[in-house]
């Protein structure tokens, strides 16, 4: 297994996250501080486009115009895809909200946030943004709710509908692809706590899946069972509440938090959460079945897998620097650890979101390594299983 670590910008901030900026800076602070607004960058979401062989990518950055970039894999450079051009302040990354629609071929992404409701009011919200890579032609289509951001989107390839969930507030949204018209669905939250994971994903009826948070607005808190799933289902044309979650990994009362939901095919469907634990999803009751941690003894987490042609899933677990490289077998539900995600001195402070490509190479995009700008990593495997 080879590994390397892809540096769009290479700044290192050394102590000077942990010494001025955590839980004192305010968002116009990184603004005004050219280190972090021009050389601290996180790879938030990864799209490998077979047709030009790019993995095209959502960044986090104080700077707005360089949100969306490009990995050339036959060059082995970065390309920027000219966001400048339609860039707004406030836009701030594409978080996971890029997809391909395979009817145009174009992708579309969604603008997220950083700034808090202090700025509600003078922040557009967050734009539909369509890219075509055969022309390079980029453009804003549609703003859905305005003055909300989006966070995440799947696109329904067969009704052409794009779907997402917003913050701040937390809400479910629709986007016709065909028609660009948009649809609020409703809330997955009333703001008690945040609702929902770093996804959304389609099962293979076509519902969309997240996470909603229950209010007890008379109670001091709203309890270990708050975190619970929902889906939209479009036959219904309206969102179901469902009062199961991920089980507790200790088998105590209540639910997990979602981190991420997986499709890996033939009806299975997967979601992550506690320490990086995976659960079994069922999804006529909403219920999550604990089945494993895959690193029980310190810091971890699990946002992202996607399926190889091995029939296998991968991801990256761990977190803190401190990151391993998952292989996970859905049929039989076993896993493994493959290695450390380094480079040299250079180790994945965490990873936000994997693609791969055909050949079985998987992209990792490191996100909010508070010491220096992320990398994108390049795994190369010595051979994918059969």
């Amino acid at each position: 297994m080879k590994i390397k670590a892809h540096k769009l910008l290479d700044e290192n901030f050394g102590d000077r996250w942990s010494q001025e900026v955590e839980d004192k800076w305010e968002y116009q602070d990184f603004l005004d501080d050219p280190a972090f607004r021009e050389g601290w960058i996180s790879f938030d979401c990864a799209y490998y486009n077979p047709d030009d062989h790019r993995i095209y990518l959502g960044i986090t950055c104080f700077n707005s115009d360089r949100i969306f970039k490009a990995f050339d894999l036959t060059t082995n450079e970065f390309v920027d895809l000219g966001y400048s051009k339609i860039a707004h302040p406030q836009d701030a990354k594409f978080h996971r909200a890029l997809n391909k629609w395979e009817k145009d071929n174009c992708l579309y992404a969604a603008v997220a946030l950083l700034h808090d409701i202090n700025l509600y009011w003078d922040a557009p919200g967050g734009a539909i943004v369509k890219y075509d890579p055969k022309t390079g032609d980029i453009r804003k289509i549609a703003t859905p709710l305005p003055h909300h951001y989006i966070q995440s989107t799947c696109i329904d390839q067969e009704r052409g509908v794009l779907y997402g969930q917003t913050f701040t507030p937390e809400r479910m949204i629709k986007f016709d692809l065909n028609t660009y018209e948009s649809e609020d669905l409703g809330p997955i939250s009333s703001g008690m706590d945040m609702a929902q994971g770093e996804n959304i994903e389609l099962d293979d009826e076509g519902c969309v899946w997240c996470g909603w948070t229950v209010t007890r607005a008379w109670q001091p808190g709203s309890g270990p069972d708050r975190y619970r799933l929902c889906k939209y289902d479009p036959n219904q044309n309206r969102i179901i509440y469902y009062d199961g979650g991920l089980e507790k990994v200790d088998g105590s009362y209540g639910y997990e938090k979602v981190d991420g939901i997986f499709n890996l095919g033939a009806g299975r469907m997967f979601c992550s959460g506690a320490n990086g634990s995976i659960y079994r999803l069922d999804t006529t009751t909403g219920m999550g079945t604990y089945l494993f941690t895959p690193i029980k003894d310190r810091r971890s987490r699990l946002s992202s897998l996607r399926l190889g042609y091995d029939g296998y899933a991968y991801g990256i677990v761990g977190r803190d620097g401190d990151c391993e490289i998952l292989r996970f077998d859905p049929e039989n539900e076993t896993y493994e650890l493959l290695g450390k995600l380094t480079d040299g001195v250079d180790h994945a402070f965490q990873v936000h979101d994997v693609a791969i490509t055909p050949d079985g190479t998987l992209f990792a995009c490191e996100n909010d390594n508070p010491f220096r700008s992320s990398y994108l990593w390049e795994i190369t495997f010595d051979k994918m299983l059969a």
